[in-house]
């Protein structure tokens, strides 16, 4: 086996840090615990980022991201107009979270962080997450023929799936 590059080693450490992160947020989550999962001192992470919250960051960056990708994709890839994109985004978005949902558990736990840091003065998590909102409602909401009020109803009911998938009720709870 050849060597890790340090671009390898640094997705490594995003995909181990959503999940860490993602299971005991940004106050419970450890440097070890992530060095750990991806099998690297914390020496070593430390010099693919300079601090936890860069790591917190970088990994709320990917699971924004590859949630705005499971809706561009699927968008793409609709057939029936308005009705088969909304259907396509749905079910791509239900297939990521079944798969890895650590992608939505990251992100909720990013919007916890927000009011936690900007009551401290920092601003940078809530500038992420903001953004990040705004690339995922644009990449949904130009779909959906860029009428709001179906972007917002989509929103809506993703939310509620949300709020299940986070406290451990079935999709179906919300019905």
């Amino acid at each position: 086996m050849g060597r890790i590059s340090a671009q390898e080693r640094r997705e490594s450490v995003i995909r181990a840090a959503v999940a860490e992160f993602a299971r005991t947020g940004y106050h419970g989550t450890s440097t070890a615990a992530i060095a750990k999962r991806v099998g690297v001192t914390q020496p070593y992470l430390f010099r693919l980022f300079p601090d936890k919250k860069a790591i917190f960051v970088a990994a709320l960056v990917r699971s924004i991201e590859d949630t705005r990708l499971a809706f561009e994709r699927a968008a793409e890839g609709a057939e029936g107009g308005g009705e088969g994109v909304l259907q396509a985004m749905t079910n791509a978005y239900t297939q990521l979270i079944l798969k890895r949902p650590e992608t939505l558990l990251m992100q909720m736990q990013g919007y916890v962080a927000v009011a936690a840091a900007e009551a401290q003065g920092d601003d940078l998590i809530g500038e992420v997450v903001r953004a990040g909102w705004t690339r995922i409602w644009e990449t949904v909401h130009q779909p959906l023929g860029a009428d709001a009020d179906k972007t917002a109803s989509f929103f809506a009911c993703g939310m509620l799936g949300n709020t299940l998938t986070a406290i451990g009720l079935p999709a179906s709870a919300g019905k």
